[in-house]
């Protein structure tokens, strides 16, 4: 029974781990996201497996109320409209197409506003898709960042990156504005044992806090 437990979590591992690349395979384009309010920061969330809450309960909710706090400049945010799925072919190719549309029209909008970009669990995989990242990049129904917007990112924020754990990071061009949080026995990003500490991220808001309040 033992040998039976360690099989069948090993499985749910790789198929955890793979679940990004396998859904944005035959991923497809999703609606033109709506333009919001100015501000100074545009905090763009995507939220992870069939999370609840606007933003994302275990991330996005609790991320966007420290920020506002924190930062001493003004805060808006914009969930990521997305299956969120991962048996969903179309969850990842739809995020990304969301997001970029979003922030496309964002940055026309409001000229002098920037970008915090959030993926937890799949929507780490949606963030990545976005950015560019590796064989995410070349895979059907992706949209990706066009060059002139790069410099609008300010900060990437990943929490139980998926891509992570198969070795994969952002794109050169935003590594030194990504951090990458990966919780202790996390089997998705780490490789880890407990599949509990995956839901465990609201450990890491502060962090996370602390990171983007250094760029502005």
């Amino acid at each position: 029974m033992g040998d039976r437990k360690v099989v069948l979590f090993n499985k749910w591992r790789m198929a955890s781990a793979f679940a990004v690349l396998l859904t944005a395979a035959s991923a497809v384009i999703g609606p033109h996201a709506a333009a919001q309010s100015c501000a100074a920061v545009d905090l763009v969330v995507a939220r992870g497996t069939q999370e609840p809450g606007y933003l994302g309960n275990f991330v996005g909710d609790p991320l966007y109320v420290a920020l506002r706090a924190a930062l001493p400049v003004s805060v808006v945010a914009y969930p990521v409209n997305y299956p969120a799925n991962p048996t969903d072919p179309s969850s990842v190719g739809t995020g990304s197409a969301d997001l970029v549309a979003h922030v496309a029209d964002q940055a026309v909008a409001c000229p002098d506003e920037e970008f915090i970009l959030v993926g937890y669990s799949l929507g780490a995989g949606v963030v990545h898709a976005a950015l560019g990242t590796g064989i995410v990049a070349g895979l059907p129904g992706v949209v990706q960042l066009p060059g002139d917007l790069v410099d609008r990112v300010a900060v990437v924020l990943l929490f139980g990156d998926p891509l992570r754990l198969i070795g994969w990071s952002v794109p050169d061009q935003y590594l030194d504005r990504t951090a990458d949080f990966c919780a202790a026995g996390d089997p998705v990003c780490g490789g880890g044992t407990d599949p509990e500490a995956h839901a465990h991220y609201s450990d890491f808001i502060g962090a996370a806090v602390g990171f983007s309040a250094a760029r502005f």
